[in-house]
């Protein structure tokens, strides 16, 4: 905060200290807001400070994105999954509470978090990457896009990479969703683990898009 002396009464400017890193805070500040683009920059704001104070990660996008009808209506993104991934990613199970709160501080639409806890059956408290690939099969309805993201969104590789993600990770996930939808067939889903166990064996049990996308592999969803 900008301090005063407590000696003498404030007279003119030059008696106002500023603290030496305010520029580069605020500097910092103006370009995660940029890059962010929050549809309630004061509520985003408050999360942002917050986050600094506590010693957590601030709820800024890794990067730029081109804003479309739906994201300006506080629908998520991929990019808002992220953010969301590296606040809460790194506890195994996530309470409602801490949910709600980083939602709402990038602005999001409430009503679509109370659908996508309905339809997971999420209570207090509960799997975060559960949540996080239903929340991905959200963005195009599509099981093969929602895979995409997730291992988009997990991945340990370097940006633009192959995005690949542990074998025993996709397989719960997928079959989450699999269930979650209810029409994929069960033998399609084991003909899939089957593919994908072959190709993990020659990657070090990793698997990417290239894998579950190649011609080869049986289709993760219904024709």
């Amino acid at each position: 905060m900008l301090s005063q002396t407590t000696e003498e009464p404030l007279y003119c400017p030059e008696q106002i200290k500023i603290p030496p890193n305010l520029p580069n805070i605020l500097k910092e500040f103006t370009k995660s807001a940029i890059r962010t683009q929050p549809k309630d920059l004061v509520k985003w704001s408050h999360g942002y400070f917050q986050a600094l104070a506590a010693g957590e990660r601030p709820p800024v996008k890794e990067r730029f994105e081109i804003p479309t009808k739906e994201a300006k209506k506080g629908k998520l993104t991929k990019g808002t999954l992220q953010v969301l991934h590296k606040q809460l990613g790194s506890s195994n199970v996530v309470k409602k509470e801490q949910l709600t709160e980083k939602w709402n501080h990038l602005g999001l639409d409430s009503e679509q978090l109370i659908e996508l806890l309905s339809l997971g059956d999420f209570e207090e408290e509960f799997d975060w990457l559960k949540f996080l690939s239903l929340s991905c099969s959200s963005l195009e309805n599509n099981i093969i896009s929602a895979m995409v993201f997730i291992c988009e969104i997990l991945t340990s590789c370097p940006e633009g990479g192959a995005a690949q993600i542990p074998l025993d990770t996709f397989l719960n996930l997928y079959n989450y969703l699999a269930e979650i939808d209810g029409e994929i067939a069960k033998e399609r889903m084991e003909n899939v683990t089957s593919y994908l166990k072959e190709a993990a064996g020659r990657q070090d049990g990793l698997i990417g898009p290239a894998n579950f996308q190649h011609k080869d592999c049986p289709r993760l969803g219904g024709d």
